[in-house]
C-alpha cells in the first residue's frame, strides 16, 4: 500500500514539473513599470471603475490587488451589461474565487465578442494571480465594448520579458506589449480634433456666436422652468449655486429630487459645491458624459 501511495505522488510530481516546464510568464521591465503613460492608463481605468460602481459603494485603489477575486468584475458586468450571474457575492476561498472568475470571464467573453483568440490576453489563472498586464488588457477590452466614448491614453506600450521554462532550460526574450492601440501623429491630431469637447469647440467661436448660443440655451432653460414659476436672466450667476441646475434636471428627466438631498438656499461655497456635484452625478447617471466638468 505504501509503495502504491509513493508511486502515486511520484507520478503527480512528474505531471506538476511538466506543467511548470511548459509555463510562460511575462514580466514588466522595471523601467516600463514607471512609464507615465502606463501610470495614466492605470489611473484612468481605476477612475472609470469607481465612477461606474459608485452607486454600489465599491472603491478600487489597485488594479492588481482589487480585481483578482471576481467581485469587481462581476459588479462591472452587472452594471454595464445588465447581467446577473448565479454566483456568490463574496468568494472567500481560492477555489470559490476561481469558480466565480470562470463564470464571469465566460460571460464577458460572450459579451466582448472576440472571435480571434490571439486578441484574448487574459484568463482565469492570470487574473487570479494578480497579473497586471492581463488585468489591463481585460479592462481596456471592456471599455472599448461598453463605453467606447471614454478616452483612454493612446499608444501605451510596455517592455516585457517573456520567460519560458522547458525541459532544456529557461529561455527569455524582450518584447513590446501594446496595451492601447497605436496611431500615427497625423491620426492622433485628427482624432483629438474630432473628440474635442463640444463646449471647448464652442468657446473657440467668435464672441457674437457664443452669445447667440447662450441666448438659445437661456431660452431653452426658461421654457422648461416656467412651469415652476422660475426664470433665469444670468446663467453665469444663477447656475453657480447648482439650485437651478438641479431643478432643471428633475424637470427634464421627470423625477423629484428630495429637498433634504441638496441646499435650496445655499449660502456657503461648500453648500454650492455640494449642489453642483450632486447635479453632475445625476447627469452621469442619466448617461451624459460630464467627467471633464469640474464642479468648482
Amino acid at each position: 500500500m505504501e509503495a502504491a501511495v509513493f508511486e502515486y505522488h511520484k507520478e503527480e510530481d512528474v505531471l506538476d514539473i511538466e506543467a511548470f516546464q511548459a509555463e510562460k510568464q511575462k514580466l514588466i521591465q522595471p523601467a516600463s513599470s514607471k512609464d507615465p503613460k502606463l501610470g495614466k492608463l492605470k489611473e484612468t481605468l481605476v477612475c472609470w471603475i469607481n465612477s461606474t460602481l459608485k452607486a454600489e459603494h465599491i472603491v478600487v485603489q489597485s488594479l492588481e490587488e482589487d480585481l483578482y477575486d471576481g467581485l469587481v468584475l462581476h459588479h462591472l458586468l452587472s452594471k454595464l451589461a445588465g447581467v446577473h450571474l448565479p454566483v456568490e457575492e463574496m468568494a472567500m476561498t481560492t477555489a470559490a474565487q476561481i469558480r466565480k472568475l470562470e463564470v464571469v470571464l465566460e460571460e464577458l467573453g460572450k459579451r466582448l465578442g472576440l472571435q480571434d483568440s490571439s486578441r484574448i490576453k487574459w484568463n482565469v489563472k492570470l487574473i487570479h494571480n494578480k497579473d497586471l498586464l492581463a488585468t489591463i488588457h481585460l479592462l481596456v477590452a471592456m471599455v472599448r465594448c461598453f463605453q467606447p466614448e471614454l478616452d483612454l491614453p493612446l499608444n501605451v506600450k510596455v517592455e516585457v520579458i517573456l520567460v519560458e521554462t522547458n525541459k532544456s532550460g529557461i529561455k527569455s526574450e524582450v518584447q513590446m506589449e501594446v496595451l492601447t492601440e497605436e496611431r500615427d501623429v497625423g491620426s492622433d491630431s485628427l482624432s483629438n480634433t474630432e473628440k474635442e469637447d463640444p463646449i471647448e469647440q464652442l468657446l473657440k467661436l467668435d464672441a457674437h456666436k457664443v452669445n447667440t448660443v447662450k441666448k438659445a440655451i437661456l431660452h431653452f432653460v426658461n421654457q422648461n422652468m416656467s412651469t415652476m414659476g422660475l426664470q433665469v436672466a444670468d446663467m453665469d450667476k444663477q447656475f453657480a449655486d447648482g439650485v437651478i441646475l438641479l431643478l432643471l434636471i428633475g424637470q427634464l428627466e421627470g423625477f423629484f429630487i428630495p429637498l433634504h438631498n441638496f441646499n435650496l438656499t445655499p449660502v456657503s461655497t461648500s453648500e454650492m459645491l455640494h449642489n453642483v456635484t450632486l447635479a453632475l452625478d445625476l447627469l452621469t447617471d442619466t448617461g451624459l458624459q460630464v467627467s471633464s466638468v469640474d464642479p468648482q
